[in-house]
């Protein structure tokens, strides 16, 4: 948020040190929008991150899978679903679900996958419910990888957190919404 950023770990270095194997101490899944960037937001290195980038946060098989990649093979400790402000995608799928008229091409599973955040949010109302909207992508994406057959466990014995947060284009904040570690 300060605009402190150290760049820690982007030299040819490291990037001799992680050639052979990676370690990294989280995953995040968060939308493609070019503004959302995790390694720069959170001012990481080569080899700190695992990262997946779908509109809106959408999953599906693939998703799932790659997020399962690196607490199930190397034990990375934390997942975090990342949303943000003025979410192009979901905005483009609220209007889609709401006015009854589908996104062309493979956009519409999109909107699809996003159809629940869509529910909750009408049903939740709000002053923007697009925004109401992005926010409950990010809780439910959480709650569905938290309690996914295969994370659960790790969850369960507290080898994994699963957190849900929010990007403030704004601001430069990143709230935490769901899964926070005790």
């Amino acid at each position: 948020m300060s605009g402190d950023l150290h760049h820690p770990d982007r030299d040819p270095n490291r990037r001799e040190f992680v050639a052979q194997e990676q370690e990294p101490f989280g995953a995040i899944l968060s939308c493609i929008d070019s503004r959302v960037p995790p390694e720069l937001l959170f001012d990481t290195g080569l080899g700190d991150l695992y990262v997946m980038r779908t509109g809106g946060e959408a999953v599906g098989p693939v998703v799932t899978g790659s997020v399962e990649y690196g607490p199930m093979t190397s034990g990375t400790p934390l997942v975090m679903v990342l949303g943000h402000q003025r979410c192009g995608a979901v905005e483009a799928s609220y209007k889609s679900i709401r006015d009854g008229k589908p996104l062309p091409g493979n956009l519409g599973a999109i909107s699809r996958a996003l159809r629940p955040a869509y529910e909750q949010a009408v049903r939740e109302g709000g002053a923007d419910p697009v925004e109401t909207m992005a926010r409950a992508q990010v809780t439910l994406t959480a709650a569905n990888l938290r309690s996914n057959q295969d994370l659960a466990p790790l969850v369960g014995k507290g080898a994994l957190a699963v957190v849900g947060a929010y990007y403030s284009l704004d601001t430069g904040k990143v709230e935490v919404l769901s899964g926070a570690p005790s």
